[in-house]
């Protein structure tokens, strides 16, 4: 199996910036997919950030210029630095990988970290 440890999240003023991290460990082959997702009060899960094993990445139109998705894939470890936040991004924030663990790729999602933007 996979176990996704996420760290970083916390309160931040609106204007300030966090970065998660996000630790994929187990007896993993290979990965392929990371990303971050978010959810907050009453929403939907959303995809904020994608980036492949190539290193091409992606990000949502709210987050665009303000976010940036890394990784290292010798750590399989996943960044989103988060610069100019918003009390709108507000939410838990999630990583989520698809990895390949005895010949079977599937995804996995961490526990979650709250991060709260005040005004």
């Amino acid at each position: 199996q996979v176990q996704l440890v996420e760290s970083g999240g916390g309160l931040v003023q609106a204007g300030g910036s966090l970065r998660l991290s996000c630790a994929a460990s187990g007896s993993i082959f290979s990965i392929n997919f990371m990303g971050w997702y978010r959810q907050a009060p009453g929403k939907q899960r959303e995809l904020v950030a994608p980036i492949t094993n190539g290193g091409r990445t992606n990000s949502a139109d709210s987050v665009k210029g303000r976010f940036t998705i890394s990784r290292d894939n010798a750590k399989n470890t996943v960044y989103l630095q988060m610069n100019s936040l918003k009390p709108e991004d507000t939410a838990v924030y999630y990583c989520n990988t698809e990895a390949v663990v005895g010949g079977v790729s599937r995804r996995y999602w961490g526990q979650g970290t709250q991060v709260t933007v005040s005004s």
